[in-house]
């Protein structure tokens, strides 16, 4: 079953069980995949992403809670934070398993390797290979200093 069909089959089961938040972070997804694909549109014609897409904007979505959630903490909003935080919760169950640190380190060193990347100036190869592979199981604002720290062990840096 593609993503879209799980998001659009859980919307209807929060329905049923008139489980309003949950039902409001379903229709923000549904909202981002849609947007999506209406700014992917070129000649008019009807375009589907591909579930890497799905993974890639709920990804993001987490992220930009996470950011929101430790900006209300600060600011002393824990009702909003929580609220925040129930709804990465929701969004998590459509994004496949994260790495640990290990396996990130290891998929990094992989990725270096298999990219055949010797200096600095591969980064956006090693990054690419490792979002084409690893998309929604790892945050690759923490993973950009690894690879750099990978590239640069060899003292070209």
């Amino acid at each position: 079953m593609d993503m879209r069909t799980r998001v659009n089959t859980a919307l209807k089961q929060a329905m049923k069980d008139r489980a309003a938040s949950r039902l409001a972070t379903l229709r923000l997804i549904n909202a981002a995949i849609k947007d999506k694909e209406i700014a992917a549109r070129g000649d008019g014609e009807e375009i589907v992403i591909a579930d890497d897409d799905v993974l890639a904007i709920l990804s993001k979505m987490t992220k930009q809670r996470n950011e929101s959630a430790r900006a209300y903490e600060e600011g002393g909003r824990l009702d909003l934070a929580e609220r925040e935080l129930e709804e990465i919760a929701i969004i998590e169950e459509f994004l496949p398993k994260q790495l640990a640190d290990s396996e990130v380190v290891e998929a990094v060193r992989a990725a270096v390797t298999q990219t055949g990347a010797n200096s600095i100036r591969d980064m956006g190869k090693v990054m690419g290979a490792l979002k084409a592979k690893y998309t929604g199981q790892m945050d690759f604002g923490k993973v950009g200093p690894l690879v750099k720290d990978q590239l640069c062990s060899g003292g070209d840096c």
